[in-house]
């Protein structure tokens, strides 16, 4: 695995598919992906806030073609917004074929995390995120988007759930 040093809002990093990590079809098996993604994300928050952090959600993975064995997966991650206490990382994978140097696009994906104090172990606050682009203005924008669908989805998944309780027989 390696990372890029230049910012401390965004992370490269890869790794290698190793034959550990087949599922029944003989591709990478997703859960594989998803813990790796979700280290990635993770050096990500806890580089660009300087606090411990810890994942809160995570709003999609999408799996938009397999991956395969001895492949190098390569993430690109990045912050794309910040709220009081947490940190949207969007991450692009992409998976290269070693031999042939073919690249694909494999995989993109949205987590939250949360910066901990310390001495608490409570939520805490993180700096501003400092828009330096037009790039950054975009991810930015669709970041609130998503943020703004996640509180609607709260809302109507406790809805549900209130429904339920008031109708055990559903």
């Amino acid at each position: 695995m390696t990372t890029d040093n230049t910012d401390r809002r965004s992370v490269i990093m890869t790794k290698v598919m190793p034959p550990t990590f087949a599922n029944f079809s003989g591709h990478v098996h997703g859960g594989h992906l998803m813990q790796f993604l979700d280290y990635v994300s993770y050096v990500c928050a806890t580089r660009y806030c300087g606090l411990p952090t810890v994942t809160v959600s995570v709003d999609s993975i999408t799996f938009q073609q397999p991956v395969y064995i001895g492949e190098l997966i390569t993430c690109y991650a990045s912050v794309n917004y910040v709220g009081r206490t947490s940190m949207e990382i969007g991450i692009r994978t992409e998976a290269e074929n070693l031999v042939s140097g073919k690249k694909r696009h494999v995989i993109s994906c949205y987590f939250t995390f949360v910066a901990i104090d310390e001495k608490t172990k409570r939520p805490t606050a993180v700096k501003p995120l400092t828009i330096n682009n037009a790039v950054e203005e975009r991810r930015y924008e669709a970041a609130k988007l998503r943020r703004e669908l996640r509180g609607e989805y709260a809302k109507r998944h406790q809805e549900i759930k209130i429904k339920n309780q008031n109708n055990p027989q559903s």
